[in-house]
């Protein structure tokens, strides 16, 4: 069970709705930064596969500036 976490930087002004887009995926939890425009991004899936295939869709998202996989336990 492959899990990840991410810091996210959205594109300029988009944070609410980047937060609002991951958050609606399965396996995904999403916490904004109280203080800044960065999210912390936590995947947890049942197999590599489904993993490759979430990251593909996150990373897919038009909103988001930069991503950075931070740790990664199986």
């Amino acid at each position: 069970m492959p899990i990840k976490s991410y810091i996210i930087i959205p594109q300029l002004d988009q944070k609410q709705s980047l937060m609002d887009d991951i958050a609606k995926m399965e396996g995904c939890e999403v916490h904004p930064a109280e203080n800044k425009e960065v999210l912390v991004l936590v995947t947890d899936v049942e197999t590599e596969s489904e993993d490759k295939l979430l990251i593909s869709q996150i990373e897919s998202n038009k909103n988001i500036k930069h991503i950075s996989l931070v740790s990664g336990y199986e």
